[in-house]
């Protein structure tokens, strides 16, 4: 039977759009192969719809790919830049440079008789043509229905989860996902929610609102204005005690949040034009701060999520990018109004909630009714559970249920489940609130669409009622038909589609399962373990939702003296980090409130899941392992995977694996082992030396001079044996190195809080303990042309007569936020920016030339320290005047991270392998390699 078409709609043109990219993604991964066809349908900036070519999907955030790289103008300092900030003008010269002055004739012309139109206007579209024609097939409205049966929404923010699309799709006929289109401007309007809710009194805490016309009114109204504001801080104070939550009423969950603890006047003020995404620049202040400073403000001020973004208005004159931004400051003598284009026309005050803060999916049920899952408790590290703190493993954790008396877990369901009758919501939403210690509970941000990344909580909570990302995916699909059927005045048309889809899933796992069982390693003991569950979360859906692997979940608890395995139930597997996994291994004990929720979900869960399903974790020795699993993909970062450990006891009892053997992954583990052999073998690698802790610790004040006077400043000091980017740090001076090193070398396992105040770092933050320290030269540009950081992965073949073929990919250039590339940027959605291919000339000939022989030394470092399977090599490298190309080695990884981030996968689509390919090939060395010796 011909499968249903699912378009998935991410993107989009919102603040959001990251998040919204990469939970597009995982429903691109996670739909049901069996029963529906996945169409990636990428919403830009500008509104447009393109069906996205497959290899732009894994793309780590929408940058990477768009604007393509041939429009990109050469920006400095890292900057980095959406479509928007494009000048059409110099993209399209840029990248078409033999077209340009005949469309420029052309266009001059269509508007000599046309004064509705402009040249620029014209250019623009263009441009947009351009650009998706690049990465895949433009969708017109006219011609989508005629590409898809069925429409998943997985956009945010505004035109996404507004009833904007959701109108669109109902004139064009096409059924979608979620909420209907009232339900949906309800859902994205917080101030039209706490109006609603306050009718009825549920759930509501005190609140105000403010117009973004009466706040610039009074900003431009003089003596008389400032006194409605002070009017307005004082009513405002007296109302919520002092403590008061600022925020835009049509924004995502926490975009231009501010949380005042007995504000001034003066943080007031900042707050509710933050809230209105303007700002005022002191530029002073900003003038006496060091160039790296000054970079990372001009970052944080154009970034869609924390700042303002791009374009935005500077006393008025409009900026495009960040180097804009930069060289107006630089100047400018007096201070600056920013305003982002961007804006926001409401404002909502409301009381602070002192209490548990929890977020609960609500699902519909096929008696028309609802559910709540299982509530999860939010435990911040800030008082702000804000948009890193949602998105990145790590930092924040989630406990599901919340802690809280089962009868107040029974309260805030249900008070979930009347809300979500009151808006009208239809398949799902997720609804955020808190509950005080008085055990009254307030609802405070109802959305009709959850981020759907592994970790979310829209799989987090369906875990519990034993829903894998792709079953429960294919509840919400069903539905959502369903919905449509019942809401729409025409909804008898898709009768049909129903009954394809059910007779699709009845006649799915018929068919003999003939699948290898391969065990997948997640977690760990490292600094790397969280990003860790992200690659293993991530090869497990890959394995599972093939038709050639079924994975079994491993995870790895231990310290460096030991480790163990336990096999992992679903709803452990999706939970917020290691530290979250590992705790509840520890201490296993079965909860009485997911027991019921399960109970009372299990129509639900026998329909989707007809697997039997593994409720608690239990711990296997690897011989148990050895009779269960016929491989291994280590997805473990760091030590004991990196190191060969697990290697050694995976080849005792004959299950092959993953990456490189024992002997290769001892060497590359250690950075400084490995720079020694490269430079005895003719490579270049940064000068180092190794310091040890005994000889600091008995010359505090010599050790750090005498590596300044070597190495010069700044110099780059970080562990030699942990993961790529634990710990690694740019010094500027002598002070912060002796700081950094008694970090480093310290006794206790808490940080210095002095310490960390002086560092720029929080004592959350994990910093290793060591008994050594490598130092490395910091590599600059010198008198090089061009100087890219770049980061270059590969793959390897058994040839029939037992030879290793290595295949090459095209390196991706890293451009970091910060000083130093981190894990996030190397290996979460959103984060940070890769181009691949790496941008070493804009020469055709000299860019092949260039790639080829980086490539080249690549391939002989992998080589010489007989890497084999894949890794993922960093270098950077120096192209000169003369043509000279340098590459200069950073280190070797042999389990690279496998999150759905990693560029890895980019590099690897290049070459045609899909994810799953790419995983597959992996496993067909380790399998080759292990059986034939």
């Amino acid at each position: 039977m011909k499968k249903i078409r699912v378009g998935i709609f991410f993107g989009g043109q919102s603040r959001e759009r990251e998040v919204s990219f990469a939970g597009g993604r995982t429903v691109y991964d996670n739909l049901d192969k069996s029963i529906f066809e996945a169409v990636p349908l990428f919403v830009d900036s500008f509104g447009n719809i393109v069906q996205l070519d497959w290899q732009y999907v894994y793309k780590g955030s929408v940058r990477d790919f768009y604007p393509p790289a041939q429009f990109l103008p050469d920006l400095p300092h890292g900057f980095q830049i959406y479509a928007e900030s494009l000048n059409p003008f110099d993209a399209l010269k840029q990248s078409h440079p033999l077209q340009f002055e005949t469309w420029i004739k052309q266009w001059e012309k269509e508007t000599e008789n046309n004064l509705h139109t402009s040249i620029e206007a014209i250019a623009n579209k263009q441009l947009q043509t351009e650009m998706l024609q690049s990465i895949g097939e433009i969708i017109t409205l006219e011609n989508l229905s005629n590409k898809i049966d069925f429409a998943f929404l997985a956009l945010h923010g505004t035109f996404g989860e507004d009833g904007s699309i959701q109108g669109i799709l109902e004139w064009l006929g096409i059924p979608y996902s979620g909420s209907g289109i009232l339900p949906s401007a309800i859902g994205i309007n917080k101030s039209i929610q706490k109006d609603f809710q306050s009718a009825t009194g549920l759930y509501v805490n005190e609140y105000q609102t403010l117009n973004k016309s009466a706040w610039l009114e009074a900003s431009e109204n003089g003596e008389e204005g400032l006194k409605q504001k002070q009017e307005w801080f004082v009513m405002f104070n007296m109302m919520f005690g002092e403590k008061m939550v600022i925020k835009p009423a049509h924004q995502g969950s926490s975009l231009g949040v501010s949380i005042l603890m007995h504000p001034d006047f003066e943080e007031f003020c900042n707050a509710i034009d933050l809230a209105f995404f303007k700002l005022n620049f002191n530029i002073s202040e900003y003038k006496q701060k060091s160039l790296e400073i000054q970079i990372q403000e001009i970052k944080h001020l154009t970034d869609l999520r924390s700042g303002l973004g791009l374009p935005l208005l500077a006393n008025g004159t409009k900026i495009n990018r960040p180097d804009e931004l930069f060289d107006f400051f630089n100047e400018s003598a007096e201070n600056i109004t920013l305003e982002s284009l961007d804006s926001e026309s409401q404002v909502v005050i409301e009381s602070l909630i002192e209490g548990k803060e929890f977020s609960c999916i609500v699902v519909a049920t096929n008696d028309g009714g609802c559910m709540a899952l299982p509530p999860t408790e939010i435990r911040k590290t800030g008082m702000l559970f804000d948009y890193r703190s949602k998105y990145l493993p790590g930092l924040s954790n989630k406990v599901t249920p919340i802690e809280v008396e089962d009868s107040v877990i029974d309260d805030i369901r249900q008070a979930c489940v009347n809300l979500y009758g009151h808006f009208g919501f239809e398949v799902y939403a997720r609804i955020d609130g808190f509950v005080d210690e008085e055990n009254e509970i307030f609802l405070n941000d109802p959305n009709t669409t959850s981020g759907m990344m592994p970790s979310s909580f829209f799989f987090h909570q369906a875990a519990e009622i034993g829903l894998n990302p792709s079953q429960f995916l294919t509840f919400i699909i069903s539905q959502s038909i369903h919905a449509r059927i019942n809401s729409h005045p025409k909804g008898q048309k898709w009768h049909a589609l129903r009954s394809q889809f059910q007779a699709l899933l009845d006649g799915k796992g018929k068919s003999i399962n003939t699948k290898k069982k391969i065990a997948v390693i997640m977690g760990g003991y490292s600094f790397e373990r969280h990003i860790s569950m992200e690659s293993g979360r991530n090869i497990y859906e890959k394995l599972s939702s093939s038709e050639t692997y079924e994975p079994y979940p491993l995870f790895l608890t231990g310290n460096p003296s030991e480790y163990s395995l336990h096999k992992l139930p679903l709803n452990m597997m999706l939970k917020d980090n290691a530290d979250d996994i590992r705790e509840k291994i520890e201490n296993y004990s079965v909860n009485a409130m997911i027991l019921q929720i399960q109970e009372e979900a299990q129509q639900i869960t026998h329909t989707f899941n007809r697997n039997d399903l593994i409720t608690k974790p239990v711990q296997i020795s690897i011989e148990e392992l050895s009779k269960e699993v016929e491989g291994v993909f280590i997805a473990l970062h760091g030590r004991p995977g990196e190191d060969g450990t697990i290697q050694k006891d995976l080849l005792k009892f004959g299950l092959y694996h993953n990456g490189s053997k024992a002997h290769s992954a001892e060497i590359t583990i250690n950075k400084f082992d490995t720079n020694k052999k490269l430079r005895e073998l003719g490579f270049l690698v940064a000068d180092h030396t190794m310091v040890a802790k005994a000889d600091f610790l008995n010359n505090k004040i010599e050790i750090p001079a005498k590596i300044i006077q070597e190495f010069g400043l700044p110099l780059i000091a970080k562990p030699a044996d942990d993961g790529c980017s634990a710990a690694v740090r740019k010094i500027k001076s002598q002070e912060e190195l002796t700081l950094f090193m008694d970090l480093i070398f310290r006794e206790t396992k808490e940080l210095d809080e002095a310490h960390c105040v002086k560092l720029g770092i929080t004592v959350n933050d994990e910093i290793p303990r060591k008994n050594e320290l490598l130092i490395e030269k910091f590599i600059e540009k010198g008198d090089c042309v061009r100087f890219l950081e770049v980061t270059g992965g590969m793959v390897t073949h058994k040839n029939e007569d037992g030879s290793i073929e290595y295949e090459m990919f095209e390196p991706s250039e890293s451009l970091a936020e910060s000083e130093i590339l981190s894990l996030e940027e190397k290996f979460l959605a959103g984060e940070g920016q890769n181009l691949t291919p790496s941008r070493f000339s804009k020469d055709e000939f000299e860019q092949n030339r260039i790639s080829r022989e980086v490539r080249a030394t690549l391939e002989m470092v992998a080589k010489a320290l007989d890497v084999t399977g894949y890794c993922r090599i960093d270098a950077f490298v120096k192209i000169y005047a003369d043509g000279k190309v340098e590459t200069v080695i950073i280190e070797i990884n042999s389990l690279p991270g496998m999150t759905p981030a990693t560029c890895i996968y980019h590099q690897a689509a290049i070459n045609g392998y899909k994810p799953f390919d790419f995983i597959q090939e992996i496993l067909k060395f380790g399998a080759l390699t292990q059986n034939n010796g």
